[in-house]
């Protein structure tokens, strides 16, 4: 899939992921979906929709594949990885410029912002993807991802108090 395609799909899932809960009210998406404006909220959508635009890529290209190993743990690395590029990049702005005082700003921050980082993990997928890798890599990487998606299913249901999980929209501005 071409780079720039995964990164739009990306950008799609998350978006459907971002909104799909508030639209719907289904209780069955709260733990793909934003169910508010916190970090963590954005990291679990983060990690959900490259985890979905990985198998979507991975449909189209199946019957090309030359070495599945490599194609699977490259991207599962990255999908673990993608929410904190995420933070890093989005929080450049805020840390050097303050609080954005305009909504239409941070929209389109949040959006340059998710753009640049998907950007950044499809990039380093593909150079990982050429990588073999050994079982320590392969092991490692699955607990990382196993730790995440409980991390992000349970958090949703049972945040612990810390800033990460505050929404921002109760914080007083």
């Amino acid at each position: 899939m071409n780079v720039q395609l995964k990164v739009f799909l990306f950008l799609v899932l998350f978006s459907i992921l971002h909104f799909g809960y508030d639209i719907t009210h289904l209780a069955f998406l709260k733990p793909f979906c934003g169910i508010s404006e916190s970090v963590f909220q954005h990291l679990k959508m983060v990690f959900w929709a490259y985890l979905l635009a990985n198998v979507t890529e991975y449909l189209f290209v199946k019957k090309k594949l030359t070495n599945r190993d490599s194609f699977w743990f490259s991207r599962l690395f990255i999908t673990v990885q993608l929410p904190w590029f995420i933070v890093l990049v989005w929080y450049l702005a805020p840390s050097i410029f303050g609080r954005f005082t305009s909504t239409l700003i941070d929209i389109i921050w949040a959006i340059v912002s998710s753009y640049v980082s998907a950007l950044f993990g499809v990039l380093v997928e593909r150079n990982l993807e050429k990588w073999e890798f050994n079982w320590s890599f392969k092991a490692v990487t699955i607990i990382l991802l196993v730790i995440s998606a409980f991390f992000y299913v349970w958090c949703t249901y049972y945040p612990p108090y810390i800033d990460l999980f505050v929404n921002p929209e109760l914080l007083p501005k």
